[in-house]
């Protein structure tokens, strides 16, 4: 494996390191998630500190060293997402974008399909309205996103059957630990309650593609229900909440 190497990258957290250095969780295209360390990118002349902020498209040159992180040694702006950047809702549904990518895919292997899907999720945040107001965790489009990421990472919840009984009717909420919805016969005490406003949501987040996420009119309950199974399969399947989701 050559020691140093070119790949495209979303940067999806950075933070200080020492007197003058980052270090960068990247998704890269071709090897996963990577941690890197860019040293001096604080300093007022560093070359590249600029193109290194969370949420930024980035094509790095990395050096692979004897330890786990590797070294930015070059790094030019796809796109800054600078719209997503600069507005403080789209922000705010970047940042819980960013930190589902790093907690469900946090080995170094290639996916091309969860690279396609945070380069999307960016490209398509960036045309949301500037000056939204409500509470990013319910946002149609950061939804839609975290429900496809589960899918990809093999914990997308199965929601047009009783995962018990098989019965497609009377389904009254989700069950973490199957994976699916339960009908009122099957469901134990620690069901996600889940209206039926709820479950159309989800299928219409699910089925729907990013770009569309948007448009969709979810009411308030029916964007909580949805919430609801994300945050559940997150504590479930992965053991982990996600702060943003609490800002």
């Amino acid at each position: 494996m050559a020691r140093s190497y070119k790949t495209e990258a979303v940067v999806l957290r950075s933070f200080r390191f020492g007197e003058a250095d980052r270090i960068l969780h990247v998704y890269t295209a071709d090897r996963g998630r990577v941690g890197a360390v860019a040293k001096g990118v604080r300093k007022t002349k560093s070359r590249f500190g600029a193109r290194l902020e969370p949420l930024s498209h980035v094509e790095l040159m990395l050096h692979q060293g004897s330890g786990e992180l590797h070294t930015v040694t070059g790094a030019a702006l796809l796109d800054p997402h600078r719209l997503t950047r600069e507005d403080p809702y789209r922000l705010s549904v970047g940042l819980v974008g960013a930190e589902a990518m790093l907690r469900l895919f946090i080995e170094q292997e290639r996916n091309e399909r969860a690279f396609e899907a945070v380069t999307r999720f960016l490209t398509v945040l960036d045309t949301l309205p500037a000056g939204l107001r409500g509470r990013a965790a319910l946002d149609p489009l950061g939804l839609a996103f975290q429900l496809k990421l589960l899918w990809l990472s093999g914990y997308f919840p199965h929601l047009e059957a009783c995962v018990e009984c098989g019965e497609s009717g009377g389904l009254v909420g989700y069950l973490p630990r199957v994976g699916g919805a339960v009908c009122a016969a099957c469901a134990p005490s620690e069901t996600v309650d889940l209206t039926p406003e709820g479950f159309r949501a989800l299928l219409a987040l699910v089925s729907s593609p990013l770009a569309e996420a948007h448009g969709l009119m979810l009411g308030e309950r029916a964007a909580r229900d949805a919430l609801a199974v994300v945050v559940s399969s997150y504590e479930y399947h992965g053991g982990f909440r996600l702060r943003t989701l609490s800002a």
